[in-house]
């Protein structure tokens, strides 16, 4: 049985209720006012460009009047936060003139039986730790999506992720996110039961 006493709650992509569960599970969570974004991943490659997908996809709801000014939305596919600016991107959250909750977004590896999971977690994302990097945590919160296996030669999983993998999951969360931060929970119908909380 799956249990990780940090998960919050968590989902298959697959599930036609996912991203409704995903935005009520983070209704839930204390929120400050002032939220922002940090989505973890690169351009370079397809399995971690899970994080960037997601930063663009929210950008563009943002610009459209779907999400409100005070959500903040760090990396894009354009702009990503990756291994080489993470640090100046955790300095500059710590170092703003107001107080926000951060939710950091990546994307990882596990076990074939999670691929396409999704699940949101309490405490600091650790990035890079699949590939064996040593980079700052970031986040009150996280939200991982698992796309593809780990275990042998990381790097070269994460370069032959499919990419339809990758944007399906990259649609579940901004829609989650969209549909929480943009007040429209009154439009979620979920199903009891069918998000896994623990």
């Amino acid at each position: 049985m799956f249990f990780d006493a940090d998960i919050v709650g968590r989902t298959h992509y697959e599930d036609p209720l996912s991203s409704a569960h995903l935005a009520l599970t983070l209704a839930s969570l204390p929120l400050k006012p002032q939220v922002d974004i940090v989505c973890v991943g690169t351009d370079r490659s397809t399995g971690d460009s899970l994080g960037p997908f997601i930063g663009s996809a929210l950008l563009k709801q943002q610009e459209e009047g779907l999400l409100p000014s005070n959500i903040s939305i760090h990396g894009t596919i354009h702009d990503p936060v990756h291994a080489l600016n993470l640090t100046e991107t955790v300095e500059g959250l710590k170092h703003g003139d107001r107080e926000s909750t951060i939710i950091a977004i990546d994307a990882c590896l596990g076990k074939v039986k999670n691929i396409g999971y999704i699940s949101l977690k309490r405490g600091p994302l650790h990035p890079g730790t699949g590939v064996n990097k040593n980079l700052p945590t970031v986040g009150h919160y996280h939200i991982i999506g698992v796309v593809n296996v780990a275990g042998f030669m990381e790097h070269v999983v994460l370069q032959n992720t499919r990419l339809s993998l990758v944007l399906k999951m990259a649609d579940v969360i901004t829609e989650a996110l969209t549909i929480c931060l943009g007040n429209h929970l009154s439009e979620v119908e979920a199903a009891p039961g069918a998000w896994q909380t623990v």
